[in-house]
């Protein structure tokens, strides 16, 4: 009867095999700490924007889903965070209250479902109290940059949100006007 030691029994391994388990366990554990850097990074933006969506004024239009934060001004810096206020431009339900945002074909942006509104839809905008004015959409149009006009105060009561098109050479331009029932 040969002799049954463990060293007989289980062969040893070729140093072939040990450098593919070692590259297979540094690849599986790469793989997890990426995965997980990105698991936080999405936490985090999440945890972000419900920050943000609880200390600031929101906008939304429930039926297709556009739901964010508006912070005063419309510098790159605050429009990397959130929807933009642009400063001078009407106040909660009275005047033409303006907001931009981003939106992009690869990126998840704010303004991504703005081209999915028609008119007769509502936007409600909560301010920091969480009280609501409604608007209808009235009117959807695609304008030149450069055409500024559409911050304007037209002496009625509006939202006019603003965004660029796929490629930045238009801005798309959705008003609503508010609602009559709606109270400030």
């Amino acid at each position: 009867m040969p002799d049954e030691t463990a060293e007989n029994r289980y062969p040893k391994h070729t140093k072939k095999q040990l450098a593919l388990f070692i590259i297979g366990l540094t690849a599986v554990i790469a793989g997890g700490s990426i995965l997980g850097f990105f698991a936080v990074r999405k936490a985090v933006r999440w945890f972000r924007r419900q920050q943000l969506m609880r200390e600031n004024y929101v906008v939304e239009i429930p039926a297709v889903g556009l739901k964010a934060p508006v912070l005063e001004g419309t510098e790159q810096e605050i429009l990397r965070q959130a929807a933009g206020h642009f400063p001078g431009c009407g106040s909660f339900g009275s005047g033409n209250y303006c907001i931009a945002a981003h939106s992009s074909p690869i990126y998840k942006e704010y303004f991504n479902p703005l081209k999915k509104a028609e008119n007769g839809m509502e936007i409600r905008l909560y301010n920091i109290e969480k009280d609501c004015v409604t608007y209808i959409i009235s009117e959807m149009q695609y304008v030149a940059p450069s055409e500024t006009w559409v911050l304007d105060d037209f002496g009625d009561d509006r939202i006019t949100l603003i965004t660029c098109n796929d490629d930045g050479s238009e801005r798309l331009v959705v008003t609503g006007l508010l609602r009559k029932d709606s109270s400030a």
